[in-house]
């Protein structure tokens, strides 16, 4: 089994989502693919806790390179987008969504995959980023959340946008194991301010 090639960049992590991708017709006859690959103030839940984009997350940081694969498989690029230039389209939508669209190139598998959106076999859509800032609200009985939420504020890279065969969550263990850090660390603050308050009250004893 071939690896897969996020699993070489640190920090990165990856997220399916549902709406369709359509394809329309160019002035030339041409096959123009356009989906969106992440909706933004939308809380979804990724099991060990939920997940919600700010909108503004994506402002400020398209213009890297970024390609478009089908089904995150770098053997398939479908387009290419550098410093804002290229064959690859990727934009934040008047919704403030991340979206995409692309011409549909002159490769076999590109044309099949268009064959595959226009008959819905292939409907949804995915994007691998690395995040640069997060704020997490971790759950209890005064705010009623069920699960910690994650709210991403601001994305570091769009790694790809992927048009994608099954929608699946299935890369989350880096928003997990950030969690955990946080977790640890506030437990680790709340006893070192523990500790503070038991030594200025024994030094208040002292003094009496």
């Amino acid at each position: 089994m071939k690896e897969d090639y996020i699993n070489n960049i640190e920090g990165a992590e990856r997220r399916f989502i549902s709406p369709n991708i359509e394809v329309r017709e160019d002035e030339a006859g041409n096959g123009v693919v356009e989906g969106v690959a992440a909706v933004t103030e939308s809380t979804t839940d990724l099991g060990p806790y939920s997940e919600r984009i700010a909108r503004g997350a994506f402002d400020n940081m398209l213009n890297g390179n970024i390609v478009a694969l089908f089904n995150h498989d770098a053997n398939f690029p479908l387009a290419r987008s550098i410093n804002g230039v290229g064959t690859l389209k990727v934009f934040v939508n008047p919704e403030g969504h991340l979206a995409y669209r692309y011409n549909t190139p002159n490769r076999s598998y590109a044309k099949d995959l268009l064959d595959a959106i226009r008959t819905k076999d292939v409907s949804k859509s995915s994007f691998a980023f690395q995040v640069e800032s997060e704020v997490w609200t971790y759950a209890d009985e005064f705010n009623g959340l069920e699960k910690d939420l994650r709210t991403i504020t601001a994305f570091k890279r769009v790694i790809d946008v992927s048009p994608v065969t099954y929608e699946a969550y299935h890369d989350t263990s880096v928003g997990a194991r950030s969690l955990d850090t946080l977790k640890t660390e506030l437990k680790r603050i709340t006893e070192a301010r523990k500790d503070l308050a038991d030594f200025d009250l024994e030094l208040l004893r002292q003094e009496i």
